[in-house]
């Protein structure tokens, strides 16, 4: 199985259009919508955590592309700085999408990076500074 989390940025011509329910349907991808803005008329950003065959993927990709929406990366990337980390576990209470978890019986907090919807309240929670917010590595997607 396949994740990647993305940024679609929909034109005003393709908002109306069922782009999100076309992923499911004809490319067999599942999604969590973890963010949208999308409003009749304007422009809408959403962020997608899309799951399915790295093939189904790619097809997918090319076909919002087609619609005429601009497919990115997340611009930004959360990572754990472990010498700060003091496994606290505050992290794991705010997180929405469980990227930090306590493992058992270890009580060592875990990060699943692929799981991260780039939020930032970790970021915000952490009170050692563990938690850290950089540019992610890409941005657009290429043609």
């Amino acid at each position: 199985m396949y994740t990647k989390m993305l940024v679609l940025r929909f034109p005003k011509t393709s908002v109306q259009k069922p782009v999100v329910c076309n992923l499911a349907r004809d490319f067999d991808l599942t999604f969590n919508i973890l963010n949208a803005t999308i409003f009749p008329r304007k422009e809408g950003v959403m962020v997608l955590q899309i799951f399915g065959t790295k093939t189904n993927f790619n097809r997918g990709v090319e076909y919002l592309k087609n619609q005429g929406i601009r497919v990115q990366n997340t611009e930004e990337e959360i990572t754990r700085n472990s010498s700060r980390c003091v496994q606290c576990g505050w992290c794991t209470a705010v997180c929405p999408t469980g990227a930090l978890s306590i493992k058992r019986p270890e009580m060592e907090v875990v990060f699943d990076n692929e799981a991260c919807s780039v939020c930032k309240l970790c970021v915000t929670t952490c009170p050692y500074r563990a938690m850290e917010l950089r540019p992610a590595q890409n941005g657009f997607l290429p043609e």
